[in-house]
């Protein structure tokens, strides 16, 4: 018998593809603008409770480490681009509470999250979300990206000499690569903001935070006062309009691990004075289009990066905080715009892909862009009811016919 030939050598394991830079870019943008616009609620929640400066420190940490955790962990175990947030309409409920403190609200916040994490464990919702019509979703998305879309043109004309270089970096870098041209125009403003003086100068860094443990002071009128709602209002206001997000992205949201993620992590950081983690939908959007990954199976990465850039937020609170509060207003109402118009334009196609959705699609985004809140729920929430109510009120009709 002839001799074998000889086999080839073997060929040398592959090596990961390295991270895109787009996706620390999305992650950068969006962290900034969740960290950015909403941080101030969490103060001023903290300022209604009578927490001392260490806990606060605390409290924000502690949040931040939840958020780092929960985004990587969610989006690496179902490959699907998970990014949670604070509950910013949860900080706005407990800064308008009085007579509690924060034991006692510490005691609402476990409550909250263990509520979260029971509402995970209950397999009808996961069925719930994935009924929300495809064009519902993305009309719940493009209703809240449009309100902050439109405040461009204001801080455009409040402060020129800052944002329309901003605009016309993002427009010139967007043609040879979209996924930097926010963090361009984001690097150019803070530039001239420092230079031309309009931002004020940088206090003295105070250093490294840490955690502090309170430990519960179990209140009924808190419990009821401020741990039930805190929870409708999470899961109304924040978890179904973020679970929507993905939807209209074109993702399964992981409805289970994510609530039993999240509320798991807030009951954990609510000893450590946190208030709950959620799921995020405005940040989220940022992080879920072509500019953060060309190949949307790899999109769930992005997660990691987010998750990165919260543990730094977390760890250098203070100075990216005092960085924040020195730059000027119209700076970051422009970040915001310019971040969210590829998320608009998609979600604004798909809402109105589908002949026989447009209309329910129109209300949704209709009642969610007006932005007025219903019995301390959010507009996002019920723009899904009345787009959910016309889209079977319809569906009904035709079949009746």
């Amino acid at each position: 018998m002839p001799p074998s030939p000889p086999s080839p050598p073997p060929s040398p394991p592959s090596l990961p593809p390295s991270l895109p830079l787009s996706l620390f870019s999305s992650a950068l943008v969006a962290s900034l603008v969740g960290y950015g616009a909403s941080v101030a609620i969490l103060l001023a929640a903290a300022r209604s409770l009578g927490a001392s400066p260490a806990e606060t420190a605390s409290w924000l940490l502690a949040i931040c480490l939840a958020k780092a955790v929960g985004s990587a962990f969610l989006s690496w175990q179902s490959r699907v681009p998970v990014v949670l947030a604070w509950s910013t309409p949860g900080a706005a409920l407990i800064a308008a509470s009085e007579g509690i403190g924060m034991a006692e609200a510490v005691g609402a916040f476990l409550l909250a999250g263990g509520l979260i994490a029971l509402t995970g464990a209950w397999g009808p919702l996961g069925r719930l979300i994935a009924r929300i019509p495809d064009a519902i979703a993305a009309a719940m998305l493009a209703g809240v990206l449009l309100p902050f879309c439109l405040t461009l043109p204001g801080a455009a004309q409040s402060d020129p000499m800052l944002v329309l270089p901003m605009i016309v970096v993002f427009a010139l870098v967007r043609l040879r690569n979209p996924a930097m041209a926010v963090l361009a125009a984001l690097a150019l403003g803070i530039g001239l903001a420092f230079l031309t003086g309009e931002a004020a100068a940088l206090g003295e860094n105070p250093g490294l935070p840490g955690l502090v443990l309170i430990w519960p002071d179990w209140s009924a009128p808190a419990l009821i006062g401020l741990g039930l709602p805190l929870y409708l209002v999470t899961m109304a206001s924040q978890n179904l309009p973020g679970f929507a997000t993905l939807r209209a992205a074109g993702y399964a949201p992981p409805v289970r691990p994510a609530l039993l993620t999240t509320g798991g992590l807030s009951a954990l950081t609510a000893l450590a004075g946190a208030h709950t983690t959620s799921m995020a939908a405005i940040t989220a959007a940022i992080c879920l289009g072509e500019d953060t990954h060309p190949d949307r199976s790899q999109r769930w990465k992005v997660g990691l990066a987010y998750g990165l850039v919260w543990l730094l937020l977390g760890l250098f609170g203070a100075f990216v905080l005092a960085l924040l509060e020195a730059l000027p207003p119209g700076l970051l109402a422009a970040v915001v715009a310019l971040a969210l118009l590829g998320p608009l334009m998609g979600a604004a196609s798909a809402a109105f892909a589908t002949p026989e959705q447009r209309f329910p699609a129109l209300v949704t985004l209709v009642v969610t862009g007006a932005g007025l809140p219903v019995l301390g729920i959010g507009a996002a929430f019920w723009g899904l009811v009345a787009g959910i109510a016309l889209y079977a009120l319809d569906h009904w009709h035709r079949r009746s016919r």
